[in-house]
């Protein structure tokens, strides 16, 4: 099957993650990458169909990522027909950091074995190609128990300049990882900051809106207030009786 390629990414980035995927998941996983990438809640049935895979296979693939977190899923019923669908999305973020904790994983192998060759000497028997250690070939007297012939001291300085150039090349790798993990956190950073605006604004707003309702009830309380006390009044005035003058006879 032909590469899927996803044009907005660089080929270099989106390698990395097809290596990830792959450890994890399997050669068909590679593919799972390009469709995913940049896109999110992509349906289960869409990807088995470009995989040219069944439901079964397609689901087996991204379970296994899922359990590494590469992927995750939400899912919807189907009113009709009662089953559900999944739909993935890739996680980018959470692939580099494997990666990363991959190559650290190699580094460490690969410095450790470093180590032992200088430090270390090691024998060769040429009939079998067998490479030993000075233990192993003390054992056997210095003899190759297979052919009978006698270990050559082995010269570690090739295996040295590998083994170098190994790890070299994985902290090339490993710095790229680091890079991209650093785009990442910046576009959440960005994320997080215009939410936290957004929300600030919300919260003002709210406040303001609140603020002008509890303004208006007190205006509409004085108001209420007002018009309750004049209705008082008149209704005293209209209840209380009339005081009549005295007649006073002039003399």
């Amino acid at each position: 099957m032909a590469k899927i390629t996803n044009m907005g990414l660089s080929d270099y980035k989106i390698e990395l993650l097809r290596d990830v995927s792959i450890t994890v998941g399997g050669k068909n996983s590679s593919n799972i990458v390009d469709l995913l990438l940049g896109k999110s809640n992509v349906n289960e049935f869409i990807i088995a169909k470009k995989l040219v895979l069944t439901i079964n296979q397609t689901r087996n693939i991204l379970y296994k990522l899922s359990d590494e977190g590469l992927v995750s899923f939400i899912r919807k019923k189907d009113k009709k027909k009662g089953w559900y669908t999944y739909f993935w999305t890739f996680n980018e973020e959470r692939a580099f950091l494997l990666l990363k904790k991959n190559l650290f994983i190699e580094i460490t192998q690969l410095e450790n074995q470093l180590k032992s060759r200088e430090e270390k000497r090691y024998y060769i028997c040429k009939q079998c190609n067998i490479e030993v250690t000075e233990e192993t070939a003390l054992l056997h007297d210095f003899i190759c128990p297979e052919c009978g012939e006698v270990y050559e001291l082995q010269d570690n300085s090739k295996s040295i300049k590998d083994i170098n150039l190994n790890i070299n090349k994985i902290k090339l790798k490993l710095k790229e990882v680091e890079s991209e993990l650093e785009v990442i956190g910046g576009k959440k950073e960005k994320k997080i900051k215009k939410e936290a605006i957004r929300f600030a604004k919300e919260k003002k707003d709210t406040r303001n809106m609140n603020r002008a309702k509890t303004i208006a009830n007190k205006k509409k309380v004085i108001k209420n207030k007002k018009i309750t006390k004049n209705k008082k009044k008149k209704l005293t005035e209209k209840k209380a009786p009339k005081k009549k003058g005295k007649n006073i006879k002039k003399k």
